[in-house]
C-alpha cells in the first residue's frame, strides 16, 4: 500500500510502485514488483518524503500501521516497534536498508537524509530472506539515482526551537553510463526543554552528512553503485525529568557524540539465464554517550560508554529471470563480521556512595559503621565484541494461473564472544561504634578487584517461510507463515552492577549477580501467521490493503530496568508472548484536486508466560509497544499554471498513538494520543515554499518512562511547532 499521496489522473516516475531491480536489494529479492509481493507493505514516495519534512526513518512512524518509532534520549536511541515486537538496546527487531547496505547496528540508525527517492516499509518477519535484524519487519531507503535526476537542489529551513537546516546537493550525469550525486547538509536544533540546575538545553542537537553516490553501467549487462556516506552528531544533553519535581534537573555533564561512515558497493551482472549481484559494505562508528546516570542535581554517579565498531558484510544473490509464469528462483550467501572495543567506566560520587554502599553497610552491622576514604571511585569496564556470522538462503516459486505459491529456507549460523575486564581499586574505614562514647577506628581496608574473562555463544537456526498468493486483476489475496528470528547476545550495560555487587560482597552484603547468567541472553524465535489482501485500480485513483496477523514469540527479547538501587539496564528473555492484530490502509483520490490517505494498526501483545525470579507478569501487556497506531491526511491541490508558480496546496494530517505500557507490570501507561499537522505549499519549476505546523493543538504526551535507583523518570513530547522551508531547483 503506498502511502505517498498521488496527483489522480497524473502518476509521476518518483511516485510510481515500479520494479527497482537495478538498484534495491528488496526488489532483486522479491523477484518483479515488490507491490505484488505477498507481504504487509507501505510505500513512501520522493514527493511525500518531502513534503511531510521526513529525513530519517522516526519521521515516518505511523505513517505505515503498527510501526512506532519513539523519539525520545539520543541519537543513539534508536528503538523500533512493529506488531508489539521492537528492542530498546542491542540488536534491532526491524532492520535497515539504505541503498543496499544493511545496518548492523541501531545505535547508528537515526541520522538524516534529504535525498530520498523511496522507502518501503516491509511488516512481518523477513528473516528467511532478509537475515539478521528482520524478525519484525524491514525498512529499506533508497536515495535519488543521477542518472534518473540531474540537476542541483538547495534547501534552506527554519524553524521554532532555534531550528535550522541547510542542504546542497547536486547530480551529475557526465554520460549515458555515468552518473554521480554529492549531497551534503547542516542542522541546528536549540531545544525546547531547559536543565533548570545550568539553564542550558537538554534537548539541542547539531548534525552533519555527506554523501556521494556514483551509478557506472560499464557494458549494458553490468550494473555498479556504490554510495559512501559521512555523519557526525552532537547533543549536549539528556530531557530526563524527575516525576516529583516535573523538572529537568541534574548537575553533570550528559551529552552523545556520534562519527560514523558507511560505503557500500553494489555490483550487478545481467547473464542470458540468470542474474547475479554482490553487496558489499564497511560501516564506522565512532561514537561517546556520557550520562549524569542519576539524572538528578546529586552526586550519585555518572557513565560513560565509548566505543568504536567496525563491520563488514558481503552478500551475493543469484536470480532466475523473472518469469509471470512457472518456476522462478532465488538464492542467496551472506557474510558479516563486526568488531568493538568499548570502554565504560562508572564513576561514584559522594552522594553515591553514602546512599547506594554505606548506606546499606552500616545498616547491617551498626556497631562497625564504615566511612569512604574518598569523595568519588572508579568501576571500570572496558570490552572487545566480536561477532560474525554466515547464511545461505534459497526462494522457490510457481505461478500458475491467478496462483502463486513461494517457499524460502534459509540456514543461519552466528558466534559471538565477549572479552571483558572489570575492575576497581578504592578504600574504606571500618569504626568500632561499640561504645559510643569513644569511637575509634577498628580497621581500614583497601579493595582490589581485577575480573577477566572471555565469554562466547553459538547461535544456529532453520528459518523457513511459505506464501500462498492469489492475484486477479485489481484484486490480491496473500496467506504467508514465517518463522522470526533473532540471535541472542551479551548485556554489556549490567557490568557496572555485577561490579557493584562484587564490591558489596567484599562489605559483607550478599553477592546478586552470576556474570554468566546475568549478562547474556538467548535468542528470540516467533511463528507469524498472516492473511492479506490488496487493492489496486489501474488508474491509480483507489489503492486499499488490509491484513490479519497473529505472533507466537518465545523468549522475547525485553529490556527491563532492575528492582532497588541498581543503576543498570538489562536485557532478559520473557517465556512466551503473543501478539494479534489487523492493519488497513488506503489511498483515495476523488477528484484530480483531492487525496485522501489512511492508515491504521491495531495490536494486542500480551505476556502469555513471564517470571522474572520476583513477579508474575503473566497476562501483562508488552511494554513500549502501542496498541493503536493512526495516520490520517487530506490534501488540496490548486493549479495556477504562473510563470513562477505551478500549484499551491494544503495538507491536513494527523498521527494517533497509544495506549503505551511503560513497565512489566503495567502500572504507568500513556493513553492514546494524537497530534494535529499541516503543510501549506507553492510549488513551482524551480523550487517550493513550504509553512508546516505539527502538534498545533498541543497536545501533552510522554515518549519515554522509566525507573531508574527508585525514581520515576519521564521526558516530554515536543509542543506545538513550526517551519519554513524554501527549496530551489537548479
Amino acid at each position: 500500500m503506498c502511502a505517498a499521496a498521488l496527483s489522480c489522473g497524473a502518476v509521476e516516475t518518483s511516485d510510481s510502485v515500479y520494479a527497482l531491480g537495478e538498484v534495491n536489494v528488496t526488489a532483486i529479492k522479491a523477484g518483479g514488483e515488490l507491490a505484488d509481493a505477498p507481504v504487509a507493505l507501505t510505500v513512501v514516495s520522493a514527493d511525500e518524503a518531502r513534503r511531510l519534512g521526513i529525513v530519517s526513518m522516526k519521521n515516518v512512524s505511523a505513517l505505515s500501521p503498527n510501526l512506532y518509532i519513539p523519539e525520545y534520549g539520543s541519537r543513539m536511541t534508536s528503538s523500533i516497534y512493529m506488531r508489539g515486537i521492537g528492542a530498546r538496546i542491542d540488536q534491532p527487531a526491524v532492520g535497515l536498508n539504505v541503498d543496499n547496505v544493511p545496518f548492523l547496528n541501531k545505535d547508528a540508525f537515526d541520522f538524516d537524509i534529504t535525498d530520498i527517492e523511496r522507502i518501503e516499509v516491509l511488516r512481518g518477519p523477513q528473516s528467511a530472506m532478509y537475515g539478521r535484524n528482520t524478525m519484525a519487519g524491514l525498512i529499506n531507503i533508497t536515495t535519488t539515482s543521477p542518472l534518473r535526476f540531474q540537476g542541483v537542489r538547495i534547501l534552506a529551513e527554519a524553524g521554532t526551537g532555534n531550528s535550522y537546516r541547510g542542504a546542497v546537493s547536486g547530480f551529475f550525469k557526465f554520460s549515458r553510463r555515468l552518473g554521480m550525486s554529492l549531497s551534503g547538509q547542516y542542522s541546528s536544533f536549540g531545544g525546547y526543554v531547559t536543565n533548570v540546575y545550568d539553564g542550558t538545553r537538554a534537548d539541542a542537537s547539531r548534525d552533519l552528512s555527506l554523501r556521494w553516490k556514483t551509478e557506472w553501467r560499464p557494458v549494458a549487462a553490468v550494473k555498479i553503485e556504490n554510495t559512501a556516506s559521512f555523519g557526525r552528531s552532537r547533543q549536549p544533553g539528556y530531557p530526563y525529568a524527575f516525576e516529583e519535581t516535573g523538572e529537568v534537573n541534574y548537575n553533570d555533564p550528559c551529552f552523545y557524540k556520534r562519527l560514523t561512515f558507511t560505503d557500500g558497493l553494489t555490483v550487478k551482472w545481467d547473464a542470458p539465464s540468470f542474474t547475479l549481484s554482490s553487496i558489499m559494505s564497511y560501516q564506522y562508528i565512532d561514537d561517546n554517550m556520557t550520562l549524569d546516570q542519576d539524572f538528578l542535581p546529586l552526586d550519585y554517579f555518572t557513565l560513560s560508554q565509548i566505543r568504536t565498531e567496525h563491520s563488514f558484510t558481503e552478500e551475493l544473490v543469484a536470480q532466475g529471470y523473472h518469469k509471470s509464469e512457472g518456476y522462478n528462483w532465488t538464492a542467496g550467501l551472506f557474510g558479516f563480521t563486526k568488531h568493538g572495543r568499548m570502554n565504560a567506566p562508572v564513576t561514584f560520587k559522594s552522594t553515591g556512595i553514602e546512599r547506594l554502599i554505606v548506606d546499606h553497610v552500616n545498616a547491617v552491622n551498626p556497631y562497625y559503621p564504615i566511612s569512604w576514604e574518598s569523595d568519588e571511585f572508579l568501576l571500570g569496564s572496558r570490552f572487545t565484541m566480536p561477532v560474525s556470522g554466515v547464511s545461505a538462503y534459497h526462494r522457490s516459486s510457481f505461478r500458475t494461473g491467478p496462483w502463486s505459491f513461494a517457499g524460502v529456507l534459509r540456514m543461519d549460523y552466528e558466534h559471538t564472544s565477549l572479552r571483558y575486564h572489570s575492575f576497581t581499586s578504592t578504600g574504606y574505614t571500618v569504626n568500632d561504634m561499640t561504645d559510643p562514647q569513644h569511637p575509634s577506628v577498628f580497621s581500614r581496608e583497601n579493595i582490589e578487584i581485577d575480573d577477566r574473562g572471555r565469554l562466547s555463544r553459538n547461535f544456529v537456526s532453520l528459518l523457513p517461510a511459505v506464501t500462498a498468493t492469489y492475484l486477479s486483476g485489481d484484486h490480491e489475496a496473500y496467506l504467508s507463515v514465517a518463522k522470526g528470528y533473532k540471535a541472542g547476545g551479551y548485556n554489556t550495560q549490567m557490568f557496572s552492577d555485577v561490579l557493584q555487587q562484587r564490591l558489596m560482597a567484599s562489605l559483607g552484603v550478599a553477592e546478586k549477580y552470576d556474570v554468566d547468567e546475568i549478562v547474556s541472553y538467548k535468542p528470540e524465535k516467533s511463528w507469524n501467521y498472516e492473511i492479506g489482501y490488496k487493492y489496486r485500480r489501474a488508474d491509480r485513483k483507489l489503492d486499499l490493503s488490509a491484513a490479519l496477523f497473529y505472533i507466537d514469540c518465545r523468549d522475547q527479547q525485553l529490556t527491563t530496568f532492575p528492582d532497588g538501587t541498581t543503576t543498570g539496564r538489562i536485557m532478559t528473555n520473557a517465556g512466551r508472548t503473543e501478539s494479534y492484530g489487523f492493519e488497513v490502509s488506503g489511498r483515495y483520490c476523488p477528484a484530480i484536486r483531492w487525496t485522501f490517505n489512511a492508515a491504521y494498526g491495531y495490536t494486542h501483545a500480551k505476556f502469555r508466560e513471564f517470571h522474572n525470579g520476583i513477579s508474575d507478569f503473566s497476562g501483562k501487556y508488552v511494554p513500549y509497544a502501542p496498541s493503536n497506531t493512526l495516520y490520517l491526511s487530506g490534501m488540496y491541490t490548486l493549479p495556477l499554471g504562473l510563470s513562477w508558480i505551478d500549484a499551491i496546496s494544503l495538507d491536513v494530517n494527523f498521527r494517533g498513538i497509544g495506549r503505551i505500557y511503560w513497565d512489566e507490570a503495567n502500572t504507568t501507561s500513556q493513553p492514546f494520543y494524537g497530534r494535529l499537522g499541516a503543510i501549506l505549499s507553492a510549488t513551482g519549476k524551480h523550487g517550493s515554499v513550504e509553512i508546516s505546523a505539527e502538534n498545533i493543538t498541543g497536545t501533552k504526551y510522554d515518549t519515554f518512562r522509566y525507573v531508574s535507583i527508585g525514581n520515576n523518570f519521564f521526558q516530554r513530547g515536543r509542543p506545538a511547532s513550526c517551519r519554513v522551508t524554501l527549496r530551489i531547483l537548479i
